[in-house]
C-alpha cells in the first residue's frame, strides 16, 4: 500500500465506520458488528504502520491553506505509540461497551457509537499530525465530538457537567494554545515538528517561560491544575465514555501534545538549560499530589478514579519538563501503562454498577466475594497504576526516577514516591473491602454459586485488559528503543 494513502486511511476508517453505524442504527446487532470490525481493521493497519522499511518518514499532504500551513500526516515514535494504544484499546471499549450499554438500556445507543468513532478519527489526527497546525484542529475536533458523549444522558447533571467540559477545554485551547501557536509563528515562521526543537536558540528566559506556560496550560486536556475541573465533570457520562476520556484518546491527546511540544518545538537541549521547565516541573508535582489527596477524600468511586487521573497524567507533564532522555522516555511509557490500567479500573467500576447498581467506595464491602474477577482485575491495575512489578506501571516510574537523577531534580524522586504511597491509599481500600470486608451476617468465604458477575461482555475486557498490564511489563525494552532516538540518544 502506499505509505501517504496509508496514513490517510488510518483516520478515514473510523469516519467510515461511523457512517456505517448512522446507516445501521435501527438494527443493534449490526451496528455493533460495523463497530468491532471497523476498531479491528484500523488496528490492524496501525500495525501495519510499523512494517514500513523506513516507518517514519512517509508524510501525506492532503490540505494545503497556503505553503507554510499545510494539514499533513506522518509517523514518528510517539504519535506510533499513541496510534497503537488509542486504536489497539477501542477494540476491548467497543466489546464493554455492548455489555454496559445493553445491561444499562441506555438511550440513544446509535448516536453514542457514531461519536466514538469520530472520536477514535480525531485521535488518530492528533497522533499522526506532521506540524502543530494539523495537531490543533483534531485537537480541538476531538473536544467537539467528546461533549455529546459527555452530555449523553441528557439530564441536568449531564449538560452541566458537558458545560463544565466544553468551556474549560475550549477556553483553555483558544485562550492559551492558540496564543502561544501565533507567537511560535512569529518566532519561527513556521509550526512545523522540527527534530532537536523549532525554537531552538530563538528565546530564552521570562520570554521561555511564558510560552511553555501559555503551552502546558494551554493544553487543556493534560488536566494541570487549576485547569482540570473539566475531568472529574465528565464523569456523568456513561462508563464507556469515561475510559475513552481517561484512557483511549482524551487526555492521552492532551500529555501526548505535551510531549510532542517538548521535544519537537522547545527541545530537550533547550529546556534542559533554562530554569523554565523547573518551574512547570513544580506546577507538575503539586498537580500530582494535591490530585492524590483529594482523590483519598472521594467515597464516588468515579471521582476518585477521575482525580487518580489527573495525579497520573502529571507523570508525563513531570517526565517532559525534567527534559532529559529518561524523562521523555518515562512519560511516553506512562502514557501506554496509565492507559491499559486506567481503563481496567473503569471497566472495573462499570462491571460493578451493572451487576450489583453500586457506585460508592462504601459500598463495596463484601462484593469481591461475588465478583471475584472484577475486583482480581482492579488489584492488578492498581498494582500497576502503583508501580509494582511485574507489570508495566513500574517501567514508567523507574524511568521517571532515572530522569530526575539525570536532571538532578532529587526532589522530584521524593515526590515520585510519595505519590505511589498515596495512590496505595485511594486504591488499594476498593479491593480490600471487596474481599475481605462485610457485615456480621456476611462473613462466609468464597464460594462459585454465589458469583454474579456483569454480563461477559463486560468482564471479559477488563480481564483482557489486566492482563495487558503484565504483558506490556515484558515489552519494556521494545518501547524503550522505540522512544530513545527522538530523547536525543540512539
Amino acid at each position: 500500500m502506499n505509505p501517504e494513502l496509508h496514513l490517510i486511511l488510518c483516520i478515514a476508517t473510523p469516519l467510515l465506520g461511523a457512517g456505517g453505524i448512522l446507516a445501521a442504527g435501527q438494527r443493534p446487532n449490526l451496528r455493533e458488528a460495523i463497530t468491532l470490525s471497523t476498531a479491528v481493521t484500523l488496528f490492524a493497519l496501525v500495525l501495519a504502520l510499523n512494517l514500513h522499511p523506513e516507518p517514519y518518514s512517509p508524510t501525506a499532504r492532503p490540505f494545503e491553506i497556503f505553503p507554510a500551513l499545510t494539514i499533513a500526516f506522518s509517523l514518528e515514535p510517539l504519535g506510533l505509540l499513541f496510534s497503537v494504544v488509542s486504536s489497539g484499546l477501542w477494540i476491548v471499549t467497543s466489546v464493554y461497551s455492548i455489555g454496559y450499554m445493553r445491561g444499562n438500556r441506555e438511550k440513544h445507543q446509535t448516536r453514542f457509537y457514531f461519536f466514538f468513532a469520530v472520536s477514535i478519527a480525531a485521535a488518530q489526527g492528533v497522533a499522526l499530525a506532521d506540524n502543530l497546525f494539523t495537531l490543533f484542529i483534531f485537537y480541538e475536533a476531538l473536544t467537539l465530538c467528546t461533549y455529546p458523549l459527555v452530555a449523553h444522558k441528557g439530564n441536568d447533571n449531564a449538560l452541566r457537567g458537558g458545560r463544565v467540559y466544553l468551556g474549560l477545554l475550549l477556553t483553555t485551547s483558544i485562550g492559551f494554545l492558540l496564543v502561544a501557536m501565533v507567537w511560535t509563528w512569529q518566532l519561527a515562521g513556521s509550526l512545523q515538528f522540527v527534530e532537536g526543537g523549532l525554537l531552538t536558540g530563538r528565546l530564552e528566559g521570562g520570554t521561555l517561560l511564558a510560552l511553555l506556560a501559555l503551552y502546558l496550560f494551554g493544553i487543556g486536556k493534560a488536566a494541570l491544575m487549576p485547569f482540570h475541573r473539566w475531568l472529574p465533570a465528565a464523569m456523568v457520562a456513561p462508563t464507556p465514555v469515561s475510559a475513552l476520556l481517561h484512557a483511549v484518546a482524551v487526555v492521552k491527546a492532551g500529555v501526548f501534545t505535551v510531549l510532542k511540544v517538548t521535544v519537537y518545538i522547545f527541545g530537550l537541549d533547550t529546556l534542559f538549560q533554562s530554569n523554565a521547565a523547573a518551574v512547570m516541573m513544580w506546577v507538575a508535582a503539586a498537580t500530582l499530589l494535591l490530585a492524590s489527596v483529594t482523590a483519598l477524600r472521594k467515597d464516588n468511586l468515579k471521582a476518585r478514579l477521575a482525580y487518580s487521573t489527573i495525579s497520573q497524567l502529571s507523570y508525563v507533564t513531570l517526565g517532559a519538563m525534567l527534559a532529559t532522555s529518561m524523562g521523555v522516555v518515562g512519560g511516553a511509557y506512562q502514557i501506554a501503562a496509565h492507559a491499559l490500567a486506567k481503563i481496567t479500573l473503569f471497566f472495573c467500576a462499570g462491571a460493578i454498577y451493572v451487576a450489583a447498581h453500586k457506585s460508592e467506595v462504601s459500598q463495596l464491602d463484601g462484593l469481591g466475594r461475588v465478583m471475584p474477577f472484577t475486583f482480581g482485575a482492579f488489584f492488578v491495575a492498581s498494582l500497576s497504576i502503583i508501580g509494582i512489578p511485574p507489570l508495566a506501571g513500574s517501567w514508567s516510574k523507574w524511568y521517571l526516577m532515572l530522569g530526575a537523577a539525570e536532571s538532578q531534580h532529587w526532589a522530584m524522586i521524593v515526590v515520585l514516591i510519595i505519590s505511589s504511597l498515596l495512590t496505595i491509599a485511594y486504591l488499594m481500600p476498593v479491593p480490600l473491602r471487596g474481599f475481605f470486608a462485610g457485615s456480621g451476617n456476611d462473613n462466609q468465604g468464597f464460594q462459585w454459586r454465589n458469583v454474579r458477575e456483569a454480563p461477559g461482555t463486560c468482564v471479559v475486557p477488563l480481564c483482557l485488559t489486566a492482563l495487558a498490564c503484565a504483558v506490556l511489563f515484558f515489552l519494556g525494552d521494545s518501547l524503550y528503543r522505540l522512544i530513545l532516538p527522538i530523547a536525543g540518544q540512539q
